[in-house]
């Protein structure tokens, strides 16, 4: 008898033997039997079926018809769930298909320690097309700007919109693409300048969810370079924006 019928000969014996002791015993004991003999197949089991239930999930939500995606990483923990609701019955209600998808879970924050972790979750919530509009304060505004990922708004924003919040002084100007060298130093002249957000002070926005800063702390309103949804990015950004 070769290994191979040898190994198959003594599992199938192994079986049939747990099988025997399994139907001798009574209810309860029988998962007790189960779980003492096959706990690490059955976790193991479990941990696949999770993560591809994960997989498949994001592969779903990704397919699905959305408008647009908004990011919303904000100073500190205000709720800002009833401007958005208000914001979204109002985009929607020009009866569009696709969703509005908001993400108050995206977090960025160079003084945590999970700092790399954030870095991951934004690269590949921008990679996979699940961010158009960026609410954010000064980490996440640098970190997008040295990723390259804004959108110069010269050239998705309308140039009546783009005049309005030029003559309010509302845009904000900074180099895009900064390459950081071996001791972490940026050079500004090494990067590309251009408009790349919006300051949002003063807005009745800024007002809702920024007035539990202490330090006053500024908040952006940017566009992703990849977004298909330029109309309702306008359209978010004119609503950020009232005062």
């Amino acid at each position: 008898m070769t290994l191979k019928k040898r190994n198959l000969f003594s599992l199938r014996s192994n079986l049939y033997r747990d099988f025997c002791t399994f139907k001798q015993l009574p209810g309860k004991q029988k998962l007790t039997f189960i779980w003492d003999y096959y706990k690490w197949r059955i976790l193991a089991c479990i941990a696949t079926v999770i993560v591809i239930s994960s997989f498949v999930s994001i592969l779903w939500e990704g397919q699905k018809p959305c408008r647009l995606r908004i990011c919303v990483v904000l100073n500190e923990e205000a709720d800002c769930a009833s401007w958005f609701s208000s914001f979204t019955d109002k985009l929607q209600s020009d009866g569009k298909p696709g969703a509005i998808d908001i993400n108050f879970d995206q977090i960025f924050d160079y003084n945590s320690p999970y700092y790399y972790a954030h870095e991951m979750n934004v690269m590949s919530t921008i990679s996979s097309g699940r961010m158009d509009v960026a609410i954010c304060g000064e980490h996440l505004y640098q970190y997008l700007l040295t990723l390259h990922a804004c959108f110069p708004l010269d050239q998705c924003l309308s140039d009546e919109l783009f005049q309005t919040l030029s003559d309010n002084g509302k845009l904000i100007s900074g180099p895009a693409s900064q390459i950081a060298d071996r001791q972490g130093v940026t050079e500004l002249e090494d990067g590309i300048d251009g408009y790349y957000a919006v300051d949002l002070s003063g807005s009745s926005f800024f007002q809702l969810c920024n007035q539990a800063s202490l330090e006053n702390e500024p908040l952006y309103a940017v566009i992703i370079s990849n977004t298909e949804h330029l109309d309702d990015c306008e359209t978010l950004i004119r609503a950020l924006t009232e005062a």
